[in-house]
């Protein structure tokens, strides 16, 4: 196969700036430490760090004809990612954010959907956005060509190729579920964060979340707990809990997106299980660290070393 790894769904270029305390009044100015341009979104946040973890990816979405786009394509492009499934639309913008990073890490934003929204995969397009032995759909609920019915043909025609298929949403509430559940049978890995989980599922605890995905058809759970670590739960009656890096975290942006690529990366490498959960969490940790959803993130070997010096919040 040509590529390690297919990630399709939502790019969004980022503006990140930190510390930010407060928006000054009038037309007056405050200054800050930092401000960052990134590759972002629920796909472009996990295809930007499976390429510096030295996977061969595909990036498959949409940008405007702006900018923006030139920022997005000519970044992706520095790292190797191959770009050339990647859409340029006229007429509308590219999907950007910015993110206002308070001192906690925590992370306001203002965002202007664009090219997302007209987003689709043409069957003419499927051998190559299907040619790698895992296909990752990021950014359900944002997507709005692509969410829904055409989601489902999508990750059908990936599991009748034989791909593995690992699935994460954005912004999720309760009215997000009637987008996933059709989509569940075909996830191998299905994961959201804790609060989305609940929110789609009305479940409350960890365990029975699981159990509501699981049921409705999902092959595994995997959901982010935040400051609590991350929890895993098959089909096949696996149940594992790890906990998060102690960590002094700069920016939480983009820490979802790292540990999808972190736990795609695992699977590329065969890792068992918890070990695939502790280096997601690790490379989570990494760009937690600092500012943007690619912070920290250099290499895989790079990687292995540091989260080897990482001690966990249980000791």
């Amino acid at each position: 196969m040509r590529y390690d790894v297919s990630v399709i769904g939502l790019y969004i270029l980022d503006i990140l700036g930190r510390p930010v305390t407060q928006i000054p009044e009038r037309g007056n100015v405050d200054f800050i430490d930092e401000i960052r341009l990134t590759v972002a979104g629920t796909a472009g946040g996990v295809v930007v760090n499976t390429a510096k973890l030295g996977l061969k990816s595909l990036a498959v979405g949409a940008v405007g004809n702006d900018e923006k786009a030139d920022f997005v394509i000519s970044a992706m492009d520095r790292l190797g990612i191959d770009t050339s499934a990647m859409q340029r639309l006229d007429g509308v913008t590219t999907s950007a954010t910015i993110l206002n990073i308070r001192p906690n890490g925590e992370r306001p934003a203002l965002h202007v959907r664009g090219a997302s929204d007209h987003f689709d995969v043409a069957p003419k397009d499927y051998d190559q956005v299907f040619d790698a032995p895992i296909v990752h759909l990021g950014g359900t609920g944002l997507l709005k060509t692509l969410d829904g019915e055409r989601s489902q043909v999508l990750l059908e025609e990936a599991k009748k190729r034989g791909a593995t298929v690992t699935f994460d949403l954005i912004a999720a509430s309760a009215e997000t579920f009637h987008l996933v559940e059709p989509l569940l049978p075909f996830i191998d890995y299905f994961m959201p964060s804790i609060e989305e989980a609940r929110d789609m599922s009305g479940m409350t605890a960890v365990e029975d979340c699981a159990s509501f995905y699981l049921d409705k058809g999902a092959k595994t759970c995997i959901f982010t707990l935040g400051g609590e670590g991350a929890f895993y739960a098959s089909v096949d009656g696996t149940r594992l809990q790890v906990p998060a890096y102690d960590i002094d975290v700069v920016d939480t942006t983009g820490c979802g997106d790292a540990f999808d690529a972190g736990f795609i990366t695992a699977l590329k490498h065969g890792m068992d299980p918890e070990r695939r959960l502790f280096f997601a969490q690790g490379v989570a940790a990494l760009v937690a660290s600092g500012l943007g959803s690619d912070a920290g993130v250099v290499s895989f070997e790079d990687t292995v070393e540091k989260i080897e010096g990482f001690r966990t919040k249980a000791g």
